[in-house]
C-alpha cells in the first residue's frame, strides 16, 4: 500500500501580485509532471481582497488567475484565465485537463458553461459547444428541466470530464449519465446510465431520499447525482464517482457495467443536511468527490478524495476493499478541510486541493515507491 508524507514547503510562497489561491475543485498533472490548478476566483471574500479595491485597504490580496501551473518543486510557472479571459469563459469553472500536446481544456458547471480548449499559454483554440443558453443580466432563464435523453445540449454545464486521447474522445458526466463525444469535432458517440443502463431508460425524476441515520444509502440501478468524477485507468476501465450514494461504478469504455463499491458508506450522501451555502442547513455530503489511481504498474489502488470526512480513502481497485486512509480534519500540513481535488504525478507523488474555506493545495511525497517514472491515461 502506498505511504505518503506531506511536503510542507510546497508550493513556494508568496505568489506574485498579492495573489491568493481560492477554492480548488480540480487539479491535474501533465506529461511533464507540471501541476495544473483550477482556482475559483469568484470565491474571494471581502476580507481577502483588500488589495483589489481602489484605494487599497491593505496589502492583501487579489484573487489569483483561475489557471495556475506549478512544477514539482512548487514554483509557479504560469498563470492565466478568469472571467475576462474569453467571452465564453465558464461562469462557474470546475475542471481543467491538459492533453499530451500541452493543450489546456477548461469546463464549468454554470448554466451555459461548456468546454473550452486553449494552448498552455492561454490562447483560445476551440469551443466544444453543446451549451445551453447563458444567463443575461436582467433576464430570467426558463427553469432547468432534467433531460437525460438529450445529447445535443448540456444546459447545466460540463461539471467534470476527462479525455481518452488514443481514441480521441471526451468522457463527461451530466445528470444521471456518462456521455462520450469526439474530441476533435464534438460529435456525440455513445452514453449510458447507472449499471450500464441505456439512455432511453434513465429516469428524469429525482432519486427518492433515504434516511441516512438508518444506514448507508441503498444501491440502485440509476446513477444518483451528484456524479463527481470520471476517470480511465491504465487497463481502460472507466471509473465514475457517484457522490449521491457514496459509490464508485466501473465500466468498459463501451458502457458495460463491471462492478461497484462504496467508500465510507455510512456517510450521509444526500438530503436536507446537504443544502450548501445559503440554505437553512449547511453540510457537505457524500464521500466520493474525486479519485486518482496508485503509482504501481497495475494501479492496484483507488485513492478517493472525501471532502465530507476530510480525508483520502485507499481502496483496492479490483475488490473495493478499504485498505487505508490519509489525513484528517484540520488546517495544518497534511490535514484537510473539504478536500475536493486529487492528482498523481509520474513518480507517484500526490497533490490535493481544498474548497470552501480550505482554499489551498498540498503535495504528499510517496515514501515507498520503486523510483520508476510512469505515465497514466490523463486524470
Amino acid at each position: 500500500m502506498p505511504i505518503y508524507e506531506v511536503d510542507a514547503s510546497w508550493p513556494k510562497v508568496p505568489l506574485p501580485n498579492n495573489w491568493l489561491i481560492q477554492a480548488i475543485p480540480v487539479m491535474v498533472t501533465d506529461h511533464d509532471d507540471h501541476i495544473w490548478v483550477l482556482s475559483r476566483s469568484r470565491d474571494l471574500k471581502p476580507d481577502e481582497s483588500m488589495a483589489a479595491v481602489t484605494p487599497p485597504r491593505g496589502d492583501c490580496c487579489a484573487a489569483a488567475p483561475e489557471i495556475l501551473q506549478f512544477d514539482t518543486d512548487g514554483n509557479l510557472l504560469s498563470a492565466w484565465g478568469g472571467p475576462d479571459h474569453h467571452p465564453l469563459w465558464p461562469s462557474n469553472p470546475h475542471t481543467v485537463v491538459v492533453d499530451r500536446e500541452h493543450n489546456v481544456w477548461v469546463s464549468g458547471r454554470g448554466r451555459g458553461d461548456g468546454i473550452l480548449k486553449f494552448t498552455r499559454e492561454g490562447d483560445f483554440i476551440w469551443d466544444f459547444g453543446h451549451r445551453g443558453p447563458r444567463p443575461v443580466p436582467g433576464e430570467d432563464l426558463p427553469p432547468l428541466v432534467e433531460d437525460n435523453q438529450d445529447t445535443d445540449t448540456i444546459p447545466n454545464g460540463v461539471f467534470i470530464f476527462t479525455l481518452d486521447e488514443d481514441a480521441r474522445e471526451i468522457y463527461l458526466v451530466s445528470w444521471k449519465r456518462v456521455l462520450v463525444y469526439d474530441m476533435d469535432n464534438g460529435d456525440f458517440k455513445r452514453g449510458w446510465g447507472g449499471r450500464g443502463m441505456p439512455l432511453n431508460e434513465i429516469t428524469n425524476d429525482p432519486i427518492p431520499p433515504y434516511d441516512w441515520r438508518s444506514g448507508p444509502p441503498p444501491l440502485v440501478d440509476q446513477f444518483v447525482p451528484a456524479l463527481h468524477c470520471v476517470h480511465i485507468a491504465v487497463d481502460g476501465l472507466v471509473y465514475v464517482c457517484e457522490r449521491g450514494t457514496n459509490r464508485i461504478q466501473v465500466f468498459t469504455k463501451q458502457g458495460e457495467f463491471l462492478s461497484e463499491f462504496q467508500v465510507a458508506p455510512s456517510t450521509p450522501s444526500r438530503g436536507s443536511e446537504c443544502g450548501g451555502p445559503g440554505h437553512a442547513t449547511y453540510g457537505m455530503c457524500g464521500s466520493t468527490y474525486n479519485l486518482t489511481f496508485s503509482h504501481d504498474e497495475g494501479q492496484q489502488y483507488v485513492l478517493t478524495a472525501d471532502g465530507t470526512n476530510h480525508r483520502i480513502w485507499i481502496n483496492d481497485r479490483f475488490t473495493g476493499e478499504e485498505v487505508g486512509q490519509i489525513g484528517s480534519l484540520g488546517r495544518n500540513a497534511g490535514q484537510f478541510y473539504w478536500i475536493d481535488a486529487i492528482a498523481m504525478d509520474s513518480y507517484g507523488n500526490l497533490y490535493t486541493g481544498e474548497v470552501h474555506y480550505g482554499k489551498r493545495i498540498q503535495k504528499f511525497v510517496l515514501q515507498n515507491g520503486d523510483g520508476v517514472q510512469r505515465f497514466r491515461p490523463h486524470d
